[in-house]
């Protein structure tokens, strides 16, 4: 039998698999969903349908996916990190999971898996994390909310917030479709590009009820 070709991606059960891409033979992956090339996809991991995981991109032990998401090339998301369905992750995208982070004890010996306790970010649906931004565990990233390229989070996101800095701060809102939306007056927001209107009331942003 000939040896398979490094450049022809593997289909197992409807799930695209390049051959460089480590995934674990315990990891969960949904149909339609594609690893790509170096990728690391650890055990236990659960990623729904039709997700796409980019080249040298790292998934974590137990890690949560859920459908239709993108973790583009060289983002790290630690566990016990937890995505929703429609989330986008950036390239080069950290999702930490240590908030005292030490290599040794205080009396010098290496730490272990037993001497801390993970702690994961959650990522509500259809956010959006850009490029080098870092999300600090433990924090939330609200529903549609857009995290700027290169912000560190180290509070929780609103629904629908924009957010940018170091610390990030929010600077505006945005909607579902990733637009910044236009303050039209009386706590009302609207999306230039489909017309959706919002309500904002108590520093919160909700969809503008028909």
């Amino acid at each position: 039998m000939s040896a398979p070709d490094p450049h022809v991606p593997v289909l197992r059960e409807n799930v695209r698999i390049v051959p460089s891409a480590d995934v674990s033979d315990d990891a969960v992956i949904g149909p339609g969903s594609s690893v790509w090339h170096l990728a690391q996809v650890r055990e236990d991991a659960r990623i729904g349908a039709g997700c796409i995981v980019g080249r040298g991109a790292y998934i974590g032990t137990g890690v949560v996916l859920g459908d239709n998401c993108k973790v583009q090339n060289y983002a790290l998301v630690y566990e016990p990190a937890v995505l929703e369905d429609g989330v986008f992750i950036g390239p080069a995208v950290v999702l930490t999971n240590d908030t005292y982070p030490r290599a040794i004890n205080p009396d010098g010996s290496l730490k272990s898996a037993h001497d801390w306790e993970p702690v994961g970010v959650t990522i509500k649906r259809g956010a959006a994390i850009g490029a080098r931004a870092t999300c600090v565990a433990p924090v939330t990233v609200g529903r549609w909310a857009t995290v700027a390229a290169g912000a560190v989070v180290v509070k929780n996101v609103p629904d629908f917030a924009l957010v940018a800095g170091v610390p990030a701060k929010r600077i505006g809102w945005v909607s579902k479709a990733g637009f910044r939306l236009e303050d039209v007056g009386d706590g009302v927001w609207k999306c230039p590009e489909t017309g959706e209107r919002y309500i904002e009331a108590d520093g919160n942003l909700t969809e503008e009820s028909m």
